[in-house]
């Protein structure tokens, strides 16, 4: 009777997560699809009004701009869900599939070269993500809203939200200024350290959201109106600042930095949060760590062909700089660091 039990209660939980990889496979393919949509729409409104990149709100008024947001969002409500029902190590790799559809369509409809080695990149990026969900931990049990506050209070989470809040206003406040325009790590830094305190809030949310709906109302806890209110917060930042990065930087960069950091940063959050490695074993977790060089090889991958692409010569940044004063608009080949001789010239 008891084996019978467990087998039921393993089943259960690979129901659940295979719920969680079709929700978060989902996600993947809105998401990078959102990123063109959206810079398509930010071309053009920046093309007739100010552009996002250096603080202008015209793309309010586009209608592409909004469908890309709209796509964005159904594909951030699958991830919502996806969290619902599979730990954040497990869900959050698979945003990887959002890197190749997202430089794949780049490459299609923005005329933004992909390098065979970003290519090989994209692949890199896949085989540690693959590395990293077939060795995943299996999801925590958890009965009340109240208990992922209790985990969200504890010592060790309090510090590393801390950390990650004072970062922010950091950079916010003293890099974006002065490097935003240069720089693609400040505005994307500011998503992924934000991202990472969202996810926390997302799963905690969607915990509560699926067991008001299985019969426990978790509604009645004010701790779950908490988690709904940090979660537009962080939403709201992460729009603001993305806009920005896909405005000013070639969008096959944007998107494998953004996952990759914003991946990284919502991994040790939840490691530290909800103790995914509490039940694994060192050979389990050094498996992880390898698919996280995987993926940050794939990254270095995309940045090398970045530069080969845009940065190679004093010429091709002479082009890029007429191209500016044509327009007036920054072209999507706008390099990673502005170069010395650029800005003495």
């Amino acid at each position: 009777m008891e084996a019978s039990e467990d087998s039921d209660s393993r089943m259960a939980m690979s129901s659940d997560n295979t719920k969680g990889l079709i929700l978060a496979l989902s996600s993947s393919f809105f998401i990078g699809a959102s990123f063109i949509v959206k810079k398509k729409g930010l071309k053009k409104a920046g093309a007739s009004g100010v552009r996002a990149g250096v603080g202008g709100y015209s793309y309010l008024y586009e209608p592409l701009w909004w469908a890309g947001m709209i796509t964005m969002i159904v594909g951030e409500i699958a991830n919502f869900a996806a969290y619902a029902f599979a730990p954040a190590i497990l869900v959050t790799p698979l945003g990887a599939l959002s890197i190749i559809i997202s430089a794949a369509l780049a490459h299609i409809m923005l005329r933004e070269k992909l390098h065979i080695f970003g290519i090989l990149g994209c692949v890199l990026c896949i085989v540690g993500s693959v590395t990293i969900v077939l060795h995943a931990p299996r999801e925590r049990e958890i009965e009340s809203v109240k208990e992922v506050w209790d985990l969200a209070t504890e010592p060790g989470f309090l510090v590393y939200a801390t950390l990650v809040t004072a970062a922010v206003f950091i950079i916010i406040i003293h890099f974006i200024p002065q490097y935003g325009q240069t720089h693609v790590i400040a505005y994307i830094g500011v998503c992924s350290l934000v991202g990472s305190l969202s996810v926390m809030s997302v799963r905690a949310l969607g915990i509560a959201l699926k067991l008001t709906f299985s019969g426990m109302n978790q509604l009645i806890y004010p701790q779950t109106w908490v988690f709904a209110l940090v979660v537009i917060t962080c939403v709201l930042t992460q729009i603001n600042y993305l806009n920005k990065a896909i405005d000013t930087f070639n969008t096959a960069v944007v998107s494998p930095i953004y996952y990759v950091m914003f991946t990284t940063l919502t991994i040790v959050a939840s490691v530290i949060m909800f103790k995914d490695w509490a039940g694994q074993n060192p050979t389990q977790i050094a498996t992880e760590l390898c698919g996280f060089v995987t993926i940050l090889s794939g990254t270095f991958l995309l940045h090398k062909t970045k530069d080969m692409n845009d940065g190679s010569s004093a010429s091709t940044l002479l082009r890029l700089h007429k191209h500016t004063e044509e327009d007036g608009f920054v072209p999507e080949g706008i390099p990673l660091r502005c170069q010395e001789s650029t800005r003495s010239s």
